[in-house]
């Protein structure tokens, strides 16, 4: 028999409710039993859709109450010394204070799960001394069989994967690490044998990417030592993303499966099991079913390659699932029907994932011709979509073409510099923010108004030019240096753009989770992306026109749209950057014609590109790079480019960032805790620069000491003449007074280190 599983589910509903129970209670709208009711019926629901649609191993533990690798931790009682935890079964009021904050500890460091646009939160080992406070995983597994009999599949983060994504320790001691978390493991492991587990999933996606010979012997240690502690359990070693490192050696472990994912690392996976073949008494997950794209699957081919793996391993220990959890995926396409019917029927969100899933292993066990009806039904989809006149523009393809044989370059930094300031003629230390401003109530409910047709289009514009002068007034009086209009017309930084260029598509419900309650619609690009008309230039250069100081205009740039949107699949992805920035590039140019001078071009999500396999670094970062530059490299000297990046580990690229050529960039570092000041201790960065001085994702209001003593650090090993002052990202989710008394602080820490440093010696102005 050929069964059916995913590796798991959207935490978030149709229709976000669990977004909405989250936000309820934190503004305590809604008490704590009422939280636990809400998000048990909306977990509830997932594993009887899961049930319904025929999976046969459905998993349990993969739902949060925020993010799982924050479960881990607290689960095993890491928590950091400042939320004075002291033992026992974590509050949620700590819980959620690690995640978001707390009025006198900052929450825990955030940064991107590998290579998605979904966030953790970084487990902090320091101090910590680690003890089971409850087995999540029994308590799901216990939940999904006494309320619905299922017998479930936990989900668990695997013991390496968790060390390494966690910090708070010396490389050294990472052996000792896993000495004290074997025997947590292990307590899990046979409790959920003893409760009638079959299956455990133990994720090791680190497994995918530069595994050392040290971790390998890890590696052996830990599964040696559950398979010797619980013989009773079946483990499925799961890996996704990418294709397996070391796979020679991850298959002599003692493991009853191995997970491999057969989409993003089909090419490597599929080679390794071609010459090494796969272990007789091991049952193979394979991951055919995309969990991160929209698109329906190819499900000939699909079966084709089961078919191939079939010869390897036999039906009965083939599991066809999907290639990661469907976390990145909206939850169903079924609601979308304002889409055209061509590109809608092309698409398959998680519900329908399941039912690919399901339908592929019926065909293996069945022996389903690969032109059989329910097969064939997605293979015409798709062809139909390529054969779309929106996937075929020449122009723009020439036009990008053309432009790529031009040289992609501005003039050199000490002359843009020396331009910059005779014409901008900032202090020291400028202060800004990074483009967004609060999105209260009365803005979403102007927007929706618009968009249902109750308002004018001239009333919403004269609306967003209210928010424009009141946040234009109120930036001048707390005193900030370089301002902006405040974004108050964008729902979100990428749609906004996407709703503007040709080529895209967008969905009504087609929501994801970026981090905790934050979710996001990506739009889809499915056709040539192209210009229209200007996007932004309207209401920048009415803010503009409402003071002396300079207003910067804010664009998202390529790269970050590309890697933020459901992205078309049929091309190579550098080809769709360039086409993003050279649409992007026509719009830059239209700011800098309406007199905008400084323009910002975000790009938050490079990292977040980067290939797990480090032998591709160097390329991918080549043409994110060219991508950029072409997008902003066609301004005036003194025409000032700004960019932001945030949330992510940017040790390792600070030379790709540099080649960028941004004039200045702002970068987050104070979620992090400022962990990034130590990069430029080792590379010199000699462009503008602005270390993030406060974690915006906090409700908490950090004192002017706190942030002078981030300024100060950041100096030890910066320009002062090129140091800028900012927050760590946009200021959208913030309310409007914690907004206001937050860049107060900023303001007055940037006049106190100004004073410091004001006529000494290589102190050049910006």
């Amino acid at each position: 028999m050929v069964r059916s599983s995913v590796l798991g589910y959207p935490r978030i509903g149709v229709h976000r409710e669990w977004k909405k129970a989250l936000e309820a209670f934190w503004s305590g709208r809604l008490g704590e039993s009422g939280l636990h009711e809400e998000l048990q019926a909306i977990r509830l629901d997932h594993l009887r859709r899961l049930k319904e649609k025929g999976i046969h191993l459905i998993p349990v533990n993969d739902f949060s109450y925020y993010d799982h690798v924050l479960d881990t931790a607290v689960m095993f009682g890491i928590v950091p010394r400042r939320f004075g935890y002291t033992g026992g079964a974590v509050p949620l009021s700590t819980y959620y204070g690690i995640a978001r904050g707390l009025k006198d500890a900052p929450a825990g460091e955030m940064t991107k799960w590998f290579n998605t646009n979904y966030h953790y939160i970084v487990p902090e080992l320091d101090g910590a001394e680690p003890v089971l406070t409850e087995n999540k995983p029994l308590l799901a597994y216990r939940e999904a069989r006494e309320k619905l009999g299922i017998s479930g599949k936990p989900v668990l983060l695997g013991p390496l994967t968790f060390l390494k994504l966690s910090k708070g320790y010396a490389e050294r001691d990472t052996d000792a690490w896993i000495g004290r978390l074997l025997p947590l493991y292990v307590q899990v492991l046979r409790e959920l044998a003893e409760e009638g587990a079959e299956w455990v999933q133990l994720d090791e996606p680190v497994l995918v990417t530069n595994v050392s010979e040290a971790d390998l012997q890890r590696l052996k240690r830990i599964y040696e030592t559950f398979a010797s502690a619980v013989p009773g359990i079946r483990i499925m070693l799961q890996t996704y993303f990418e294709s397996l490192e070391h796979y020679r050696d991850i298959i002599r472990l003692p493991v009853q499966g191995i997970g491999l994912d057969f989409v993003h690392g089909s090419e490597g996976n599929l080679s390794s099991i071609r010459v090494h073949g796969f272990p007789e008494d091991k049952v193979l997950g394979a991951g055919v079913i995309d969990g991160r794209g929209i698109w329906r699957a190819p499900l000939s081919g699909k079966l084709k390659l089961l078919r191939e793996l079939s010869e390897f391993v036999s039906p009965e220990r083939l599991i066809v699932q999907t290639s990661c959890s469907l976390l990145h995926v909206p939850v169903t396409a079924k609601g979308e029907t304002e889409l055209p019917a061509g590109l809608k029927n092309a698409l398959a969100f998680a519900d329908e994932k399941l039912e690919e899933v399901v339908l592929l292993a019926r065909a293996l066990a069945d022996g389903v011709a690969a032109d059989d009806a329910g097969l064939e039904a997605a293979d015409l989809a798709l062809d139909l979509l390529q054969r779309s006149p929106e996937r075929s523009r020449g122009d723009i393809q020439q036009a990008v073409a053309a432009i790529l044989d031009q040289p992609i370059e501005r003039s050199p930094f000490a002359v843009r510099q020396t331009e910059q300031r005779k014409k901008w003629k900032l202090p020291l230390f400028p202060t800004t923010t990074i483009g967004s401003f609060p999105q209260s109530a009365e803005v979403r409910t102007a927007r929706q108004s618009w968009r249902r047709g109750e308002w004018s289009g001239e009333q919403y514009a004269g609306f967003i030019r209210g928010q424009i002068d009141r946040w234009i007034d109120l930036q001048e009086e707390i005193g900030l240096d370089v301002l902006v209009h405040g974004e108050f017309e964008r729902t979100d930084m990428v749609e906004f753009f996407g709703e503007k260029l040709a080529g895209f598509a967008f969905t009504r419900d087609g929501w994801v989770q970026s981090y905790g309650s934050r979710c996001v619609k990506p739009p889809i690009i499915y056709g040539d992306a192209a210009f229209v008309k200007p996007m932004t230039v309207e209401e920048t250069k009415y803010a503009q026109s409402r003071t002396p100081r300079p207003v910067k205009g804010m664009l998202t740039g390529p790269i970050t749209i590309l890697n933020w949107s459901f992205v078309r699949d049929d091309l190579p992805r550098e080809e769709i950057a360039y086409q993003l920035a050279y649409a992007l590039r026509q719009e830059v140019e239209a700011l800098e014609r309406a007199g905008i001078g400084m323009i910002q071009v975000d790009e938050p999500a490079v990292r977040e590109g980067l290939p797990l396999k480090e032998a591709e670094h160097a390329a991918y970062l080549a043409w994110a790079v060219r991508a950029f530059r072409l997008a902003t490299c066609s301004v005036q000297d003194t025409t000032q480019i700004h960019t932001h990046m945030c949330y992510c580990d940017f040790h390792d690229m600070i030379g790709s960032i540099e080649a960028m050529d941004a004039d200045v960039i702002s970068i987050e570092t104070s979620r992090s805790h400022g962990e990034l000041i130590g990069s430029f201790e080792t590379n010199t960065y000699r462009l503008g620069i602005g270390l993030g001085v406060y974690d915006i994702h906090s409700p908490r209001i950090p004192p002017v000491e706190e942030m002078t003593s981030m300024v100060e650090r950041a100096l030890r090993v910066l320009e002062p003449g090129l140091f800028w002052i900012n927050p760590d990202c946009g200021l959208k989710t913030r309310g409007a007074e914690e907004t206001a008394a937050s860049l107060r602080h900023m303001v007055e820490a940037a006049r106190i280190v100004r004073a410091k440093y004001e006529g000494k010696a290589g102190a050049l102005l910006p």
